[in-house]
């Protein structure tokens, strides 16, 4: 089903785009970053806002938040028959992810290669 450019979306599938949780886009709107519309009990987005959102996420340097994406490059991949463990080198810090060996694999880590840790409580995840 095509969609028209002027609907309004969701709170979730504005979340879902972003990579971001609902209660980062609820603080985002406090703080006056996003403008959401209300239909009845719902925060909804017009479509056409969903682009802004997303380019100004690009090189975000925010990291005080434990919801973060770390951009940096990759310092070291240790890989066994099951398992990596990859070590990233963002800004001050320094983040370890333990990953499937597939999933190192193929996103092609390797030393040098540029990456983004996203972390979440005790998780990281890191994609390019």
């Amino acid at each position: 089903m095509v969609r028209p450019v002027a609907e309004l979306l969701r709170i979730g599938e504005v979340s879902k785009a972003l990579g971001v949780s609902i209660d980062t886009l609820r603080r985002w709107e406090a703080d006056g970053r996003v403008k959401f519309v209300r239909r009845g009990n719902q925060r909804m987005l017009p479509a056409s806002q969903l682009g802004k959102l997303l380019r100004s996420q690009t090189g975000s340097t925010n990291r005080s938040s434990a919801r973060n994406r770390l951009s940096g490059v990759v310092v070291s991949v240790d890989r066994d028959g099951v398992m990596a463990k990859v070590e990233m080198a963002c800004g001050d810090f320094r983040i370890v992810s333990l990953m499937s060996r597939e999933a190192a694999d193929d996103l092609k880590l390797e030393p040098g290669v540029f990456a983004t840790a996203v972390v979440k409580a005790t998780n990281v995840i890191v994609d390019r």
